[in-house]
């Protein structure tokens, strides 16, 4: 075995690692975004407190959106409102961008 192999292994390693805590992120980030559409929409219904805006949308940026889309959608929550409507898909897309463009790379040189 030569001393190069070592540096791939631990590299392969590494990058798994950080792949699988990225997925964990994801999983999690998304999970609450979803969840955080479908209690506002039992707190609508309810005439309860809501959920502010600006917290839904945070979690959509930091990771949700596509929990929050989905979330949107199942629950007929927000569809009517340009702003989720058209802002939700819009985040989706530079977040894809983002992850191609620049963290895509970082997992392949890994």
């Amino acid at each position: 075995m030569f001393p190069g192999n070592i540096y791939t292994i631990y590299g392969e390693i590494k990058a798994m690692n950080t792949s699988f805590i990225f997925f964990l992120y994801l999983l999690l980030v998304n999970t609450v975004a979803f969840s955080l559409m479908g209690i506002d929409k039992r707190k609508a219904k309810r005439h309860e407190q809501r959920i502010p805006e600006n917290t839904l949308f945070t979690w959509a940026v930091i990771g949700g959106s596509p929990g929050s889309i989905t979330g949107m959608y199942l629950f007929r929550h927000k569809t009517r409102h340009p702003n989720f409507r058209i802002g939700l898909p819009f985040i989706l897309l530079v977040q894809i961008f983002v992850f191609i463009r620049f963290l895509l790379p970082l997992f392949v040189l890994i």
